[in-house]
């Protein structure tokens, strides 16, 4: 068998109605190539493995883990990257699917992961903690409405699929968790570039309380600033009014 680690996020689905409900949620969009990450203990993994003409791979960092899956599911000999998400490059040089019950210490970091590999990402289709899940598909107006919600929703259409008990998983995490859904956007609002993007988003909403003309008044020249929709904050601003900002910073 294998030990649970806290120092890696590890909370290992054991809902076997779970598991088949992310690989449903796979099927909604056709795909050739399929990265899992973090398999773990391999409850989503012996569904995916099962998927026909599919190119499948999964990247785990802990060797005991691994090792664990290549004895339980022989079949997986071959297709497991051993290493971080964060740290590889992407698995393939053409599209590929994302999925997996991600690790909830780097949740943010795998989205930003996939955003670097936005390109090439077909689907993602992740179990993340609930005030993950809803701050990414959070829209604009909302509390829970952030820096994740603006640079995810730049790039992907989010769905909200469903919620998932603390029961699901051993151990039983201390928060609720939910199963959210990227697609490509069809079409990808127009900015400057998107380094003028997050810089705008994060300047913006690091000060969030503040009327969004006191928060980011060093990225704009004074008679951009004098527009009223300075007057709002940052929660206020959708997508595409960020987007257009970015083409009239300084």
């Amino acid at each position: 068998m294998y030990t649970l680690k806290k120092s890696l996020g590890q909370h290992f689905l054991k809902d076997e109605g779970i598991s088949q409900r992310i690989v449903e949620a796979l099927k909604a969009r056709p795909f050739g190539r399929l990265l899992e990450v973090g398999p773990g203990g391999g409850a989503l993994t012996k569904y995916l493995l099962q998927l026909p003409d599919v190119d499948f791979k999964a990247v785990e960092l802990d060797e005991e883990k691994a090792v664990y899956l290549e004895n339980t599911y022989p079949a997986i000999r071959g297709k497991l990257i051993r290493g971080s998400i964060l740290d590889i490059p992407a698995p393939w040089e053409g599209p590929f699917t994302v999925v997996g019950n991600f690790p909830y210490n780097i949740s943010s970091q795998i989205l930003f992961r996939v955003l670097d590999w936005k390109d090439q990402t077909e689907t993602v289709v992740g179990m993340f903690q609930k005030e993950v899940a809803q701050r990414v598909a959070a829209k604009e107006g909302s509390k829970t409405y952030g820096i994740l919600s603006v640079l995810v929703q730049a790039f992907f259409q989010v769905e909200y699929l469903f919620e998932v008990g603390e029961q699901a998983f051993t151990p039983p995490p201390k928060v609720k968790s939910a199963v959210i859904r990227l697609t490509p956007r069809a079409q990808i609002p127009a900015f400057r570039s998107e380094e003028h993007l997050r810089r705008l988003v994060k300047t913006a909403f690091n000060q969030r309380r503040k009327m969004l003309r006191n928060a980011v008044k060093g990225l704009f020249p004074p008679d951009v600033l004098a527009d009223p929709l300075f007057d709002k904050r940052a929660e206020q601003l959708s997508v595409e009014d960020f987007a257009a900002l970015t083409k009239r910073m300084s």
